[in-house]
């Protein structure tokens, strides 16, 4: 008798991969050891990925595309307060918020992952455009460019950090300090 069918397979070795991965390096993850956490064979797991690389585009794609999702629904909600401050903290704190995933990205893009670099470098240069477009509507257009580049930056720096579990800064603080000295920021 053959094992019950399992709906979304592609959603399980997704979110399998992506949980395996807040504790592993990439390289430490192995086919069989995804097939393993996600309780389907290595045979159906092949079926749907070829390598580990693969599974890490749609994670990408999936990351991404969320962050794209919840930074519009946010700065689109009038209920919220979207003033230039909230925006900065917002951007950066929900950048840092998602580390793991992000380290695992820009360490695959800087070790020669072409594919993940090209997809990296296409959603910062999209997040740039909405984020300078969004700072534009609150301070106008000088400078708007200029801060929604820093706030990338700055995020992946603080990720940076983060993950080095660097003892001299502390994030939460520094994204407080920061939300501070953005009030000052005016148009």
């Amino acid at each position: 008798m053959a094992a019950p069918r399992k709906d979304n397979v592609k959603d399980i070795i997704i979110e399998t991969t992506a949980a395996l991965l807040q504790t592993h390096s990439l390289d430490d993850v192995s086919l069989a050891t995804i097939a393993k956490a996600a309780e389907i064979s290595k045979g159906t797991l092949y079926y749907h990925y070829k390598t580990k690389e693969d599974i890490l585009l749609d994670i990408t794609d999936r990351y991404l595309e969320q962050q794209w999702n919840d930074f519009i629904l946010w700065t689109e909600d009038k209920n919220k307060d979207t003033s230039m401050h909230r925006l900065i903290k917002y951007v950066v704190e929900r950048n840092v918020s998602n580390s793991g995933t992000r380290m695992h990205l820009i360490y695959n893009a800087c070790i020669g992952n072409e594919a993940i670099r090209e997809k990296l470098v296409e959603r910062y240069t999209k997040f740039q455009k909405i984020i300078s477009k969004k700072i534009e509507e609150r301070i106008g257009k000088e400078n708007a460019d200029y801060i929604a580049w820093l706030l990338l930056i700055v995020s992946d720096g603080l990720i940076i950090q983060k993950e080095l579990l660097n003892p001299h800064i502390d994030v939460g603080t520094f994204i407080s300090q920061t939300d501070e000295f953005s009030k000052s920021i005016r148009p």
